[in-house]
């Protein structure tokens, strides 16, 4: 008989990688599914027939405790929340009942349903916000400078008071950015590899963005579910920090995604005046101060040698290959839109 896991978030890109490799590995997987009418499988049809998907909502206790019995699984992988740090400003309450009230439901559930199961939480460096110090390592103090950054400490802290009271297998990982095809067009790096494969297409003139300077360890969401994966393999229950230990700025970003198409960037200006222009001259890239943050967060650096050392993980593709990968799948996707 197949092992049997329960992923949240199943949908999203985390959950999408996370359930491909866990087929892989020879799971049965099964997913936890709102029910919403904006509901969308885009990133699990390819497999879809090969999980079974269980209605289940982070706000809803009984459905949790519901699903949980009938996946009994031997892992419960929780990726579900509400994940997008802009829209956490304008709905803070929300991100924390999702992000924050809803890990305590799932662990409930889970000590409810199924004590003996192994829990991953996923938590978040933006959970370091103002960094204390750099790099950042799973012993570095918190001090997160959004609602989602709080909700995310307050999800971390009930896993490892779960862990801690009951004695419960459950472990946090503590992700870095980390990005991918999949990943939302509402965050920065699709935005920009999207947006620049337009420009390219002739289906856009410039792309607006917020702080270029912002500083953040980039990775590949599919090398990071590996780690989630070893991280309830391991002989015992720990917390790990996930990155790949470099750090680049957003214009990095942006001048690397626009030079793979041809679109070579030329700055000038500064502050809410700086502009990019293309190689004849025009604006491909403006700042927007409305995409600017109540309170940023200038540089996220991971130290991630407790992973490599305790877990054998390693990342396996770099910056420059993360970027050449979104933007090759977001021109090959617009290319044949627009063919059609």
């Amino acid at each position: 008989m197949s092992r049997r896991c329960l992923i949240t978030g199943i949908t999203g890109q985390d959950g999408s990688y996370l359930a491909e490799l866990m087929l892989a590995e020879g799971y049965q997987v099964f997913g936890l599914v709102r029910r919403s009418s904006t509901t969308t499988f885009q990133r699990i049809c390819h497999i879809q027939d090969r999980l079974t998907l269980l209605p289940g909502d982070l706000l809803d206790q009984n459905s949790l405790i519901d699903a949980i019995k009938v996946a009994q699984p031997a892992e419960i992988y929780n990726l579900a929340a509400q994940s997008f740090v802009q829209t956490s400003w304008n709905q803070p309450t929300l991100t924390g009942e999702f992000t924050a009230l809803g890990v305590t439901r799932m662990l409930e559930a889970m000590r409810s349903a199924a004590p003996a199961a192994r829990f991953y939480q996923a938590s978040s460096s933006e959970m370091f916000g103002q960094v204390r110090e750099t790099p950042q390592t799973e012993r570095t103090p918190f001090h997160p400078r959004s609602p989602y950054g709080v909700a995310k400490c307050y999800g971390h802290y009930i896993t490892v008071n779960y862990r801690e009271s009951y004695g419960l297998f459950t472990a946090s990982g503590i992700l870095f950015n980390h990005e991918s095809p999949r990943r939302g067009l509402e965050f920065v790096t699709r935005k920009i590899t999207d947006g620049a494969a337009r420009i390219k297409l002739g289906l856009a003139a410039e792309l607006k963005l917020g702080n270029l300077d912002a500083q953040r360890d980039w990775g590949f969401a599919g090398d990071y579910v590996d780690a989630m994966r070893r991280m309830l393999a391991a002989p015992g229950p720990e917390d790990y920090v996930v990155g790949t230990g470099r750090t680049h700025t957003v214009r990095s970003f942006v001048e690397r995604s626009f030079a793979l198409l041809d679109l070579p960037l030329t700055w000038e200006g500064q502050g809410a005046e700086e502009i990019g222009r293309g190689p004849d001259g025009r604006v491909l890239v403006r700042l927007d101060p409305s995409y600017f943050r109540p309170a940023e967060v200038h540089l996220l650096l991971a130290d991630p040698s407790k992973a490599e050392r305790e877990l054998g993980w390693r990342p396996q593709v770099d910056f420059d290959g993360l970027i050449a990968m979104m933007v090759r799948a977001d021109y090959d996707t617009l290319k044949a839109v627009a063919r059609e």
